[in-house]
């Protein structure tokens, strides 16, 4: 009999819901932002020099949040230099968020914003139908590298857009994570829409092109302690979120929901602080030289 589970990706409404809770709940992007303020003046230290225009390429932007706060770092290092950002984003309730947040930002002149609503195999696809090879100084792909087909391909097709001084940014889940440890369990519906993937795949796959990079690690939690809780509907949604599976405590095997809960209080996942239960939602940052 088929299992009544469904990737999460199958229902827009029920991922962007449990989506925006799990970013409430974690410091994902509070350690992405310290990472933007540090360590980022000194990733873009030397991509525009010279240059009257920098373009930059997002690689799955999504509501333009970290993109924003990557640019205005970008303006501060080359003032008075154009920025040409495009975006690479399929969801059009993403690109929407986006415009409207540029729209409601004052501290954004001299940035142009094109919005491609497209997947990046999408992209890569158009660009070579149209003979295109569009070169950029800094390129970025913020936990979107789960959702493409061929993950080393990709790598090299985005890496060879670079400019000679460009830099290409990934920041996706650490090898050192409870997603590492969570994802080597069987049973949930990926339905070839997401892949598994995080920082300690990346090496192997960089070393094998021949390509140079730096890796940071990002430490991050998320409370998950309403998981525990039966009932709890936003813990029934954060539950959503880490299986990718739509409603799964209504619709997974009771044997795979005893799995996974005894799993996520695991050292290995997650640590007991004051009587709640923290997610290691640790993030890697791959920077690929040219």
């Amino acid at each position: 009999m088929a299992s009544p589970m469904r990737s999460l990706l199958t229902d827009h409404g029920r991922y962007f819901q449990s989506f925006r809770l799990f970013l409430e709940r974690s410091t994902e992007h509070q350690s992405m932002r310290e990472f933007v303020e540090r360590q980022l003046p000194d990733v873009i230290a030397s991509i525009g020099n010279g240059k009257s225009t920098i373009n930059v390429l997002s690689v799955g932007g999504g509501a333009g949040e970290m993109d924003l706060q990557i640019l205005s770092k970008i303006r501060a290092r080359y003032p008075g230099v154009t920025i040409n950002n495009d975006v690479i984003e399929p969801n059009a309730n993403q690109i929407s968020k986006y415009k409207e947040r540029v729209a409601q930002a004052s501290n954004l002149q001299n940035i142009n914003f094109t919005w491609h609503k497209e997947t990046a195999n999408e992209y890569e696809s158009r660009m070579n139908a149209e003979k295109k090879t569009k070169k950029w100084d800094f390129i970025h792909m913020i936990q979107m590298l789960y959702y493409v087909k061929d993950v080393p391909a990709t790598l090299r097709y985005f890496h060879s857009l670079l400019e000679s001084q460009g830099k290409l940014l990934i920041i996706l889940v650490s090898g050192k994570s409870g997603w590492n440890t969570m994802w080597k369990m069987p049973s949930f519906p990926l339905q070839d829409l997401c892949i598994y993937i995080s920082s300690a795949d990346l090496p192997r796959m960089l070393d094998a092109a021949g390509l140079k990079y730096q890796l940071y690690e990002l430490p991050s939690h998320m409370d998950i302690t309403s998981c525990f809780i039966e009932g709890d509907k936003d813990g029934e949604l954060l539950l959503d979120f880490l299986t990718q599976t739509v409603d799964f405590v209504k619709t997974a095997p009771p044997e795979l929901k005893r799995q996974l809960m005894e799993e996520l209080r695991k050292p290995g996942c997650s640590e007991i602080r004051d009587g709640k239960v923290f997610f290691n939602s640790n993030m890697g940052v791959i920077v690929i030289e040219p």
